[in-house]
């Protein structure tokens, strides 16, 4: 039999060992993983963070401040906010907390997956703690390969450099690095194993449940274009969770400041992981959002108006036509990293305009925009073309899915097609009149959308490589 010690100050696992080399002492403060229960309620984490410092200015749809840019030292947000290709990003990225996280939780499935076998107890509720741990470790590997290799192209994935894949449990590993295809193959096997035995209402909401596992199984499936694969699992998931939450009636209720929505009563979130944590919208002046977005919204989006800030002098440059979020989690709870049924349901539009059902497309956005155009055209008219039924589908992700890395993700996996690539332009600064204003070019196939893996990584281990052409200063 193993067991596994978890310290009450981590919730983390810090040593697992055999009967015959480790003695039968319970460490103090620590609490002894060893049914098929316990394993179970070790996949609830609450609080997992995926920060975006590393790359969240590369995404058209956020700004800075022009004091935080203009004659500061060039950090990795300035570098990323002024398209900088000749400035040394490796050895500014010592250490990243996106990077060690989502591996972290990835050990922690491991440890799930490999150890629970060996409990004693329900064999059902073990295939069941495998399951949830496998969609997960599934999950946290799709973030990293879509931050640190190209986005996925089918006629270059089979050598595009990815990531290393980790399907076991070791803090010393030193792993090969896997292409991006071997790591969607790894994805998709992780997935496929779990659905027959996840449920449709999991112990809790920190669990993952079948209308979040179909949903992430469509989003794998939609960045490889695997359209039908994409659309089925799509309408699974909507099955199971196709509610929408009403940013029409709320507005009309009086909004945050009268009626309270906090992360348990907004129905469309599938599944609960934070930027930072729990209460990052708190902080959220820190994400401004560009001028650019900030006119996609119009006047009369309830997504903008209720929430966003676009006067502040102390928060914002005046004039600037940016603005940032200004509700406090406890106020209304948006998810930003996690998925929600919306994401899915503009998953399904996606898939409708790329098999060139325009009237489909535009009905499953119409539904949507039901619920957040306050007044003026609600419905759009069908377009004659799958570009621009496209370009609404986009526009209307880049409204949806707000402040996270899901722009980011978009444009990298857009910027594969040459139908939908884009060339991002940034004139800065707006408002500061002692500086000259310059135009900032970000190119399709920029270096910048592959992030360098963070060095102190790099030096740890010999085989992984950048998959840029950077160069490391070892």
């Amino acid at each position: 039999m193993k067991q596994i010690y978890i310290t009450l100050l981590s919730f983390m696992m810090f040593t697992v060992s055999s009967c015959e080399d480790y003695t039968e002492i319970t460490p103090k403060g620590a609490l002894v993983i060893e049914t098929p229960q316990q394993f179970l309620e070790m996949v609830s984490l609450p609080n997992r963070g995926y920060p975006i410092n590393n790359f969240q200015y590369l995404s058209d749809d956020q700004w800075m401040r022009e004091a935080n840019v203009i004659g500061r030292t060039p950090n990795i947000d300035i570098i990323n906010f002024t398209f900088d290709e000749t400035t040394d990003r490796v050895s500014l990225i010592n250490n990243s907390s996106f990077y060690n996280q989502a591996y972290t939780y990835i050990n922690r499935w491991n440890t799930i997956i490999s150890l629970v076998d060996e409990s004693k107890g329900d064999e059902s509720i073990k295939q069941l703690a495998k399951a949830e741990a496998k969609i997960f470790r599934a999950y946290d590997h799709f973030l990293l390969i879509n931050t640190y290799a190209k986005g996925y192209d089918p006629q270059t994935a089979a050598t595009d450099g990815g990531i290393c894949i980790m399907d076991k449990f070791d803090l010393e590993a030193q792993p090969s690095k896997s292409t991006v295809a071997q790591v969607y193959d790894f994805i998709q096997k992780d997935i496929e194993d779990a659905l027959p035995y996840l449920k449709e209402k999991p112990l809790d909401v920190y669990h993952p449940s079948l209308a979040f596992a179909y949903a992430f199984k469509a989003k794998v499936h939609l960045f490889k274009r695997e359209i039908a694969n994409a659309q089925a699992a799509a309408e699974k998931s909507l099955s199971y969770n196709n509610q929408i939450f009403d940013m029409v009636a709320y507005s009309a209720q009086g909004g945050p400041t009268v009626l309270a929505v906090p992360a348990a009563n907004n129905i469309e979130v599938l599944s609960y992981q934070y930027m930072t944590g729990y209460t990052e919208m708190n902080f959220a002046q820190s994400y401004i959002i560009s001028p650019e977005l900030r006119t996609l919204f119009g006047t009369n989006d309830a997504r903008f108006n209720l929430f966003f800030n676009s006067t502040s002098t102390t928060n914002l440059d005046k004039d600037s036509n940016t603005a940032y979020w200004a509700t406090q989690h406890t106020r209304f709870f948006y998810s930003t990293v996690g998925m929600k049924t919306t994401e899915v349901y503009l998953m399904l539009a996606e898939c409708y305009a790329r098999d060139n059902k325009l009237n489909e497309a535009i009905t499953v956005l119409n539904t949507l925009r039901a619920k957040r155009i306050l007044s003026g055209t609600v419905n759009l008219e069908v377009p004659q073309t799958r570009k621009e039924t496209m370009e609404l589908v986009v526009n209307e992700r880049r409204r949806e899915l707000l402040l996270g890395f899901n722009r980011f993700f978009d444009l990298k996996r857009l910027n594969t097609e040459t139908e939908y690539a884009k060339t991002i332009t940034r004139v800065f600064p707006i408002v500061n009149k002692t500086v000259p204003q310059q135009t900032y070019t970000l190119q399709p196939n920029s270096r910048l959308y592959i992030v360098p893996f963070p060095l102190s990584v790099l030096q740890k281990n010999p085989k992984l490589t950048l998959n840029t052409d950077e160069k490391v200063p070892f």
